[in-house]
This record gives structure tokens, sequence and C-alpha cells, in this order.
């Protein structure tokens, strides 16, 4: 009675604060009225529920969030591309893939390569290397040859040392050019080129010069000359042949140059805004000129930026905005993540790595962005946290990707409604399998949204490219990895997946085993609770998963001496003949005896919270009770005869102390009538209210009440009266 009044004076004066969370409401409630030995939170680990944590941001808290956002940033924008525009491949004949295209610029339409080439090589037919004319070596050499041979040649007349001179003479004059030259040039019969003698400059075929070789054979041709060659070879004539045509490289390349530069590189311009290709349109000659256009002006634009360019600003700024709004929301709503370093280490990497991922892709033409299984982000987000984080973390990461893409809008269309799937079919996670078929529905969802936006951009179906949907195949193949890299996350980052647990609720575990045989009873109990703590959770929408799984192993640790327990005895009770201390302190060991077996069966974490909360810090009431009247004046320290704890600090822990306080109970009731059953689940869970078990944990009034209902409900059925059957009469 004392407690119902208690708390309809607390309900009216705090009324105001009935708006509030039903957690802070609670535990203004409860501030002064749960009893002394309550507040003390020995061996209370770290990770709390929001109820126990600050509500508020202290400076070290600031600096640790903008260090984080500082470094994500950082990462991120350091290997972004730094541009999206020349990212696109273009092949004539096929499809534009790619969103539609507006020319964001003035631009000229360069002519394709092979187009220049072509006019280049008709203009070097027309071109005509310049040679400067020696006008001293044909003197030099013409008196060189008198002087060598002004007593004659034997075998010759006197008039032939004239006549050798007058053809060398002819020769010189008609020009001699290297060998080398000569033959490269000759290659086109029609080749001119043009003599510079002094200030003029005269356009001659090339077959009206000689080179040093044909000059020498001319010689031996000569009409005079021919029937004494065998006297003329004895006399070298072709040391007196010497080439005074020589190359003018600096004319001849400025020649050059000018040519060059009298053709036109482009051949037309397209104005900014102008619609250049649409998606779905063939990419025929005309588009295809264009486009190369775009890129290659794009790219000389990018070579003229400056150092620090805006393309840099704007990417920090806006992935800044991104990732800020992303942590405030979790700051704001997700709080407690911050404490626990795992949670928040495996959202930033995972958004971290797949932008990281997606923007080395964008550099290589031979994949596609969309081969990557964006949707693991929220599928390994999902199954260890939860939905709503899931889903922010994959839009901000999606529109991330989204800024250097060539096609953001569809790409953020096709992502988001495949990370929204993977949400979807993960709500419940309870077999390995549904891993496989998240993986089916994500695909083919993605498939879906990015044929509607086909449909929706082409006229015909034969218009559509199907090049995109490949991509999408290989995407829905490496979501299947999500199965083992699942494993590898929960172990590396220390979280516990429903899949973990419902394979640590397979009764055929070595330890759940070794408990059905050693201590059925309390086996029995353990089953027991799991069911009625499962409903419960179902009822007020906690993790029945996680809190079966912990029902199954809360009293693990009763293996070890199960005949101290109750449920486990079969007529002999061995603390009849112990003290109560004695039995007060086994009895308590069997919480420590099961944090010992979970360490060495590796249960998680999670598992062995429930060990070690299912009693709180309550006490043995009979042994405690039994040594009080036993020494009336003697002063007793409670800790000899208290759990070691913490409190339930979860609503999971929470549900289950409740069941488990109840189900033991229960089986001591002298009858299970319907009055009975009720009085007995108001009293016990009204006392645990009352000495403030579930102080730390976010466990509204109204979830102990819905708690309350479902433990009476079942309880009834389970102790049920059954109809006696009538004996047959002989």
């Amino acid at each position: 009675m004392e407690l119902f009044f208690y708390l309809q004076f607390r309900s009216i004066e705090l009324n105001s604060y009935r708006k509030s969370s039903n957690i802070a409401y609670f535990s203004l409630l409860f501030r002064n009225f749960a009893p002394a030995n309550q507040l003390n939170r020995r061996n209370q680990p770290k990770e709390m529920s929001n109820l126990n944590s600050k509500n508020y941001i202290t400076w070290h808290d600031f600096l640790v969030r903008s260090a984080l956002t500082i470094a994500t940033v950082t990462i991120v924008v350091w290997l972004m591309p730094r541009s999206s525009q020349s990212t696109f491949k273009v092949e004539e004949g096929k499809p534009w893939v790619y969103a539609d295209l507006s020319a964001p610029f003035d631009f000229p339409i360069y002519k394709s390569d092979e187009a220049v080439k072509a006019e280049r090589d008709s203009l070097l037919s027309s071109y005509e290397p310049y040679y400067i004319y020696d006008k001293d070596m044909e003197g030099k050499q013409t008196r060189q040859f008198a002087k060598d041979y002004n007593k004659g040649i034997p075998g010759l007349p006197a008039d032939y040392i004239s006549i050798i001179a007058n053809r060398l003479r002819a020769l010189y004059a008609q020009g001699i050019m290297n060998n080398s030259e000569y033959v490269e040039l000759r290659k086109d019969s029609a080749k001119m080129i043009r003599i510079v003698n002094g200030k003029n400059a005269t356009s001659v075929p090339v077959a009206k010069v000689h080179s040093s070789v044909s000059a020498y054979e001319l010689l031996f041709h000569d009409e005079a000359l021919a029937p004494y060659s065998e006297i003329l070879q004895k006399c070298n004539l072709n040391d007196y042949i010497t080439p005074n045509l020589t190359y003018d490289k600096e004319r001849s390349e400025a020649s050059l140059n000018d040519l060059y530069n009298s053709i036109p590189l482009a051949n037309g311009l397209v104005q900014r805004g102008q619609k250049i290709i649409d998606r779905g349109d063939i990419v025929n000659g005309k588009t295809y000129d264009i486009l190369m256009s775009f890129k290659r002006e794009t790219e000389r634009k990018e070579q003229k930026q400056q150092k620090i360019s805006t393309t840099i600003m704007g990417q920090i700024l806006y992935v800044t905005l991104l990732i800020t709004c992303f942590t405030v929301f979790l700051s704001l709503f997700r709080k407690d993540y911050f404490e626990k370093f795992r949670s928040i280490a495996m959202i930033y990497a995972l958004i971290v790595l797949f932008v990281v991922m997606a923007a080395l892709m964008v550099d290589n033409s031979m994949f596609h962005v969309f081969m990557l299984p964006f949707a693991m982000v929220p599928i390994f987000i999902r199954v260890f946290m939860d939905s709503r984080t899931a889903f922010i973390a994959h839009i901000t990461m999606v529109l991330i990707c989204a800024s250097f893409l060539q096609y953001p809008l569809e790409f953020i269309a096709v992502e988001t409604v495949a990370g929204l799937v993977a949400i979807f079919s993960l709500r419940e996670l309870s077999s390995r399998a549904q891993l496989f078929w998240t993986a089916v529905a994500v695909t083919a969802a993605a498939a879906c949204m990015n044929l509607a936006l086909d449909w929706i951009r082409n006229d015909e179906v034969t218009q559509i490219s199907y090049y995109e949907y490949s991509w999408l195949a290989i995407n829905g193949v490496l979501l299947f990895c999500s199965y083992p890299l699942l494993y590898l996350i929960e172990k590396a980052f220390g979280f516990t997946s429903n899949i973990t647990l419902i394979e640590l609720s397979d009764l055929n575990k070595d330890l759940l085993r070794r408990m059905s045989e050693v201590a059925p009873g309390t086996f029995q109990h353990s089953i027991q609770v799991g069911n009625l703590a499962a409903e419960i959770a179902n009822k007020i929408g906690g993790k029945s998963q996680l809190v079966r799984t912990g029902a199954l192993y809360h009293d693990i640790g009763k293996i070890t001496n199960p005949i101290y327990f109750t449920e486990n005895q079969s007529g002999v009770n061995p603390h009849e003949k112990m003290s109560a201390m004695d039995s007060a302190q086994m009895i308590i060991s069997h919480v420590t005896e099961g944090l010992k077996l979970a360490d060495k069966y590796n249960l998680p974490d999670a598992v062995k919270a429930f060990i070690s909360t299912h009693h709180g810090q309550g006490k043995t009431k009979y042994f405690y009770i039994q040594y009080k009247n036993a020494h009336p004046d003697e002063a007793v320290d409670d800790l000899l005869f208290t759990y070691p704890g913490p409190n339930p600090y979860t609503k999971e822990q929470a549900i289950l102390m409740m069941a488990d306080t109840v189900e033991a109970a229960s089986r001591s009731l002298p009858d299970y009538t319907e009055k009975s059953i009720r009085e007995l689940v108001n009293r016990l869970i009204d006392g645990q209210v009352a000495d403030g078990y579930f102080k730390e944990c976010p466990i509204t009034f109204r979830d102990i009440a819905y708690a309350k209902t479902v433990l009476i409900e079942k309880l009834k059925i389970i102790y049920h009266t059954r109809v006696s059957y009538p004996e047959l009469k002989k």
C-alpha cells in the first residue's frame, strides 16, 4: 500500500513530465524512492543504456566527434576523383548509357585524329622543304680536279680533262644532295624542293637534282665518257662529287608548321546549354566527335586549374555537410553508440570503405560502379544495430558516391531502393538463408528501378541498353558474400547477430546438452524461462531471440554443483547440513561459475550479461532471513548474502529477471488458480520495482504492465487444470 500511495503522489507531482520519454519519467519517478543500498553500482559495466548516459555533450565528446568527422572527410576527399566529366566511356554505334548530357560551357567540335592526319597527309604532298645552294662548292671541286690531273689522265686524250670538268660543273649547277635525303624524297616522284640561292628560292622537282651516287653514275653514262669508263674508274671521280645542297632545318620546320597551322582543328561549336545526347541514344559519328571534344576540352580546363581549385573546395564542403549531419543524427538519436567504440568504428569504416572503392572504380574504365554491393552497408548495420541508423548511413554513403559519378540521379534512385529492400528483408533475421533471399530481393529491386528509368527515358524497348544489368547481376553475386563477411565483422567488432544467437540456442550444443544431463531441472527451468521471456519481448518490442538465448544460459553455472539447487534435488537437500551463510555463498556461486563457463566456451558478451544480471544485486532471501532469524542480535554483513550483480541495464535483461523470478516461484504455489497466479506475479514484480532493480534499464511502467499480463496468461495456460478421465466399469 505504501508503494501504491507513493506512486500516486509522484504521478500527480510529475504530471508535467508525462510528455517526455517514458525512460526519463521512470528515472525521475524513482530517483529518491529506491533503497540506499541499490544506489551502489559496483561491477556495473561501461556499456549502459541511454538512461545512465549524460543528457548533454561535454567538450571531450564534442572534440572526439569532431575529430571523427574530420578524419572521415579527409580520407574520403583525399581519394575522391577530381572530376566526374571525363569518366564516361564512348563507343561509336553503341547506345549512350549515361544520363542526359548538355554542354556546361562553350567548346569547339574538334576533328578526329584520323581526319586531322588525313588532312596533314594531303598537305604534305605540297610541302617543299628548303635546301641552301652552296655556289662555291662547284668551283672548289672542279679546280681541285684540274689541279690533280694537270698532266692529263693516262689513256685519255688531253681535252678530256676539260670535258670532265664541264660535266662536273653541270651536275653542281643542277644540285647534289645527301644520299639518304635524296632516297627519301625520291619516294614521291612529284616531290618539289625549294633551293635557296642567295635571296632567291626556286621550286625544283626532286627528279632534276642528284645525289652523290646518282651524279657519279651519271658521269659514266655520258656519251663522251662511257667508252672510257674502265680508265675513269681508276681516277676516283667520286672524290670530286660533294653535296652542294644543305637541308635548311629552321626554315623547313617553320614552313611545315605554317602548313599545319593552316588546317582547322575544329569544324563547329557547341554552345552552353545545348543538348548533346540523351540516355539511350545511339552514338553516331557526329555525336562521337562532340563527346570526345567535350572530354578533351574538360581535361584541358582541368590542367589550367590552380592547385587549390574550387573542385576540391566543393568536395570538402559537400562531404563535410553529409558526414556532419550523420554524426549529429547519431548524437541526437543514437548517442549510446558513441559509448561503444566498435559500433562507431564499424559504421564509419563501412561508409569510408565503400566510398573509396567507388572512387577507385570510377578511375578504372573496365568496371562499372553498379557492380559494388552497396547494400552490404545497410545489411550489416541493420543486423548489428537498427534499421534507422542503417538507412541514414546508407543514404549518406550513396549521396557521397553520387557526387563523383556521371549519372548521379539514376545511381541514387537504384541504390536507395536496394538499401531499403535490404533493410525490409532483414526485419527479423532468423537464419543465414535470409541473406541469400536478401541478395536476390535487392538485385531484383535494383534491376526493376533501373528498368523503370530506362522506360521513362526511352520511347521504344529496342532502344534500351542492357549494359548495366550485367553489372547489377554481378552486384547480386557479390551480395552473397554477406554470409561469410557477417561472421568476420561479428568477430572483428565484437557484435552478436541473431544468427549466432539462434546457433547458440541449439539444444545440442555441448554446454546445453551437458546441462540437460547433469542438471535436468535447471535445463527445463531455463527453457520455460526462455519461452516466457521471448513472449514478453515480442509484446513490448524487445529482442526476443537475444532474451531467449540469454535465458538458456543464465543458470549455466549450476552445472558445477547441481545438487545444491532445488529443481535438481530428488529427496536429498545438502543445505540441511550447512550453515545459512555457506548455503547463500553456494547459491551465489552459480553466477560466478556461470561466467567462468561462458569464458571457457567463448559465449558472446551479450549472453554473459544475462548470467551476471539475472539476479542483479539482490539477496538470497531464504538464507538471509534464516540467518537473521537465527542471529537476531548480531550485525549481518549484507554483502555475504548479495549477488555480485550488476542490476539489469537493458530491457531484455529486465525481462529475463522478471520471467526467471516468476517461473521459479510459481513452482511453489499450493494451487494454480487465476487469483493465486495473479497475486504471485504482481507481488514479485512490484517488489523488484520497489527494490530498484530496474532503475538502470530503459523499461517503462507500460512495459512492466504488459510483462505482468503475459506472465499471468502464460502461467495460467501452463498450469491449467486437466480433466480427470473416468474409469471403465467392469
